[in-house]
């Protein structure tokens, strides 16, 4: 919990992307609402804003949770991973492989659905297509593209193994 200040607000630290950020918040803000309107990290979305639709998918300690129903406070000095914090100078295994078999139509669920699987292939190398289903099982598509999406999983893993890219490589390059 972080620390009490000015007029109900409380001071966290939390971390994201790898780095620091100090903030002065209320209490019941969301993570969701603290990484897009105090951090400027619009790629995690805002849709349902009840945990039903996965859009605003984020890793937290490397773990897929949905960043609406967790309030920032509670995340401080835990490990914050947005879309905006895969990659670097390359693109993460996962993004890669969307671009490639074009698993995203208007791609509104695509940053929920990338942090889900890229969860999965931190836990599992070599997922089989049930666990790949399973992985993003809470994140909704209105266009339609699971098929490309569980494709990109499959492709994502096949990147992962033949170049050694993940997550965490690119986080210690930082």
């Amino acid at each position: 919990m972080g620390s009490p200040s000015e007029a109900g607000r409380l001071t966290v630290a939390l971390i994201v992307n790898g780095t620091e950020h100090p903030l002065l918040i209320e209490p019941r803000r969301t993570l969701l609402d603290a990484l897009r309107d105090d951090l400027a990290l619009t790629g995690t979305k805002k849709v349902c804003d009840m945990g039903d639709c996965g859009a605003c998918t984020v890793l937290l300690d490397g773990r897929a949770v949905y960043s609406c129903l967790l309030l920032a406070v509670d995340c401080t000095g835990r490990r914050v991973t947005t879309i905006e914090g895969l990659g670097g100078e390359q693109l993460d295994p996962v993004q890669e492989a969307f671009i490639r078999v074009d698993a995203f139509q208007c791609g509104f669920c695509t940053p929920g659905q990338v942090m889900s699987l890229r969860a999965l292939l931190d836990e599992t190398a070599a997922p089989s297509d049930a666990e790949i289903l399973r992985a993003v099982t809470g994140n909704l598509c209105r266009c339609g593209a699971y098929a490309n999406i569980l494709r990109a999983g499959r492709l994502a893993a096949e990147i992962q193994a033949a170049t050694g890219r993940d997550h965490d490589a690119a986080i210690s390059r930082r």
